[in-house]
């Protein structure tokens, strides 16, 4: 069974004003107080998330799209041409042409606040090639736009040509463009949270349960659990196919509970407009909580069973410096049991830390992998009956992109793993009793994933083959006995 859960709007109102206009000539005198208003982080961006080597000034403020009218904010973006927000939107995009319509908000409503529909403001950078009176759009235009018709991702695109005017504005062709174009030799660093209200939870199985909070909207997890500021729950209870000839007493089940905050990191060293940039980084990171509990003799598998019940979507929109920079995020939430179908369990344990995955780039290195889990478990219950082993994971496997193109990917694997040899008939309250042999329960965590050619959206050099994050890999006993 499918459900599909909308938590809240990934786009707002407010993201529609969110644009950019990168002009030709000098800043005007209003467009430079508006850059020396505008908020920046005066700690230098570390190396371990895309330092910009070399680069001792300021960098540009990291934060989730602003709630308020949008107002003119520049920003270096190389060769005297400063970004800035407009009015602009993009009304239309045709993802197989690359065709876009460009126009202007209502008259009236330029952060189109009274139409909950309106189209999302783009960033802009008018070339000298034709007045920006006769088109709302010039060839050389650099297009940087939140979530728009067309373009849910996001767009961020250069205008080729213009191909005439509409009803609805000025339509154009347009061709893939990079952030260097943008933000030229800025450099930005930030970790923004995902508001749990903004995704898109589709529900793969008929007993998941959601709950979230956020500041001042706080909801009330299963049996009363509060779940924490900034952080989703999903609840799960399912069976899962026992192993054959097994009585009904053994039948099997998994249920639990994943919490998890999740957050963008995003950093950028640039070295000016048109080159690779001294140094990036894009990852996913957050705080991990959950705990399930397994009963039965499930089923033997030859390779792990993998049961999804929850597939989650966002599309935040982070505001570096004034460049709208469009994050596209996918969860998918899975219980995992591998076994050889003979050992019966009743097992339950509870985990929570925290984790990072993502790719950093560096002239030197290029693209290289980042990975880090600080995960630790507790046993709440154990007992173990008759030799065998088994294997259950609750994980998710997630995806960060930008502007539609996904750059990492990674799976995140908490698991419990048991083991007995011998006739064994034991639990953690008192592991000799009954047992020849010996058993053992451990947790543990996998962490792998990869990085992906299109993580050249931050104009670095294409990847010639995806690269694996490599496999973080840790494991701990949690409880065993011998007689």
């Amino acid at each position: 069974m499918r459900r599909r859960t909308r938590l809240g709007h990934a786009l707002t109102p407010a993201f529609a004003v969110t644009a950019l206009l990168l002009a030709a000539g000098c800043s005007s005198p209003q467009h430079q107080a508006a850059a020396d208003g505008h908020a920046r982080e005066a700690a230098r961006v570390s190396d371990d998330t895309g330092a910009a080597a070399g680069t001792d000034g300021p960098a540009l403020a990291v934060a989730a799209a602003p709630t308020a009218t949008a107002t003119t904010a520049a920003g270096s973006a190389g060769a005297g041409r400063p970004a800035h927000r407009t009015t602009l939107t993009v009304s239309s995009y045709d993802t197989r042409t690359r065709r876009a319509v460009i126009a202007r908000s209502p008259k009236g409503d330029p952060t189109g606040k009274g139409n909950p529909t309106a189209p999302a403001s783009p960033a802009v950078s008018p070339s000298a090639s034709a007045p920006a009176a006769a088109h709302q759009a010039a060839v050389g235009d650099v297009i940087a736009s939140a979530p728009a018709p067309g373009a849910p991702d996001g767009l961020l695109a250069k205008v080729t040509k213009v191909l005439g005017e509409t009803d609805a504005g000025t339509q154009v062709q347009t061709e893939p463009a990079t952030l260097d174009a943008l933000l030229g030799d800025d450099t930005a660093k930030g970790s923004v949270p995902v508001d749990p209200a903004a995704f898109d939870v589709d529900t793969l199985l008929p007993d998941v349960k959601v709950s979230w909070s956020k500041a001042g909207d706080g909801h009330v997890g299963p049996k009363g659990a509060t779940v924490p500021l900034g952080s989703l729950r999903l609840d799960v209870s399912t069976g899962i196919p026992a192993a054959e000839g097994a009585p009904a007493s053994a039948a099997a089940s998994v249920s639990g509970f994943v919490q998890v905050a999740p957050q963008v990191d995003f950093a950028y060293g640039g070295a000016g407009t048109g080159t690779a940039p001294g140094s990036a980084y894009l990852g996913v990171s957050g705080d991990w909580d959950s705990g399930w509990a397994v009963k039965g003799r499930a089923g033997a598998t030859a390779t792990p069973l993998r049961i999804p019940f929850a597939k989650l979507h966002a599309d935040p929109v982070l505001q570096v410096g004034p460049v709208p920079v469009v994050v596209n995020l996918d969860l998918t939430c899975y219980l995992q049991v591998s076994g050889d179908g003979k050992i019966t369990v009743d097992v339950e344990q509870n985990l929570k830390g925290d984790f990072k995955a993502g790719g950093t780039f560096g002239t030197a290195q290029g693209w290289t992998p980042v990975s880090s889990s600080t995960l630790t478990s507790t046993p709440v219950r154990t007992s173990v009956t008759t030799a065998g082993s088994v294997r259950t994971a609750l994980g998710a496997e997630a995806s960060v992109g930008l502007y539609g193109s996904v750059g990492v990917t990674a799976d995140l694997a908490p698991y419990l793993r048991g083991e007995a040899t011998g006739a064994v008939t034991a639990t953690s309250a008192t592991p000799g009793a009954d047992a020849e042999g010996a058993w053992n329960l451990y947790g543990g965590v996998d962490l792998s994933g990869t990085l992906r050619l299109q993580l050249s959206v931050f104009g670095t050099p294409v990847l010639e083959r995806s690269i694996p994050l490599g496999a973080l890999h840790r494991e701990w006993k949690l409880a065993g006995g011998t007689l």
